[in-house]
């Protein structure tokens, strides 16, 4: 963490984390007909805590951050991958863990991003198209919240896009220690 970061920095569940994300972009997601996903390492589970009998615990697949911190960021992907992705395609929202870190990884079919852009998603007021903002909307300040508050956490941030095969961004944290007990996650 930078040194004077002011975040409040728990023990979390990145899958609550992922799931309160999902929760506050359900509605816009409903109405352009997008199916939301949520796996972890790869498997289905429902968006719903307690839906499945083999569900994974939440309190697997924990991080040290901030949790409105991480809420934010990760609301942030799934607004963007719902509001870039034509109507009728999915958004798969990711939760994983390997070699000590946790990902949250958000994947969608939409416009994609051009590789001459790729550097700059993450700059403050930076959009790919500019001649679109009036139809698309934003401030372009989205992504740049959003690598900050994975960057206040001790984490890292990477994209993946083709033009017209849509993006996967990926937040990469380091595995809370398992001595803890773990704060809820509002929202859920």
């Amino acid at each position: 963490r930078p040194e004077g970061s002011v975040i409040d920095a728990k023990r979390i569940s990145a899958l609550a984390v992922a799931r309160a994300a999902i929760n506050d972009n359900q509605v816009q997601a409903d109405a352009r007909y997008i199916d939301i996903r949520l796996n972890v390492n790869g498997k289905p589970v429902p968006i719903s805590a307690g839906e499945g009998d083999d569900e994974p615990s939440e309190t697997e697949l924990m991080i040290m951050a901030d949790a409105d911190a991480m809420q934010t960021a990760v609301k942030n992907l799934v607004e963007n991958a719902i509001h870039y992705s034509p109507e009728h395609t999915t958004v798969a929202v990711g939760v994983g863990e390997r070699d000590g870190k946790v990902t949250i990884r958000v994947v969608d079919q939409g416009i994609g991003i051009p590789e001459k852009s790729l550097d700059r998603v993450f700059e403050r007021f930076y959009r790919v198209d500019p001649a679109r903002s009036r139809e698309t909307g934003g401030s372009g300040l989205g992504l740049a919240i959003t690598k900050h508050c994975v960057q206040e956490n001790g984490g890292r941030i990477s994209v993946w896009s083709r033009k017209g095969e849509g993006s996967t961004f990926t937040i990469e944290l380091p595995a809370a220690p398992a001595d803890e007990e773990p704060t809820a996650v509002q929202g859920v």
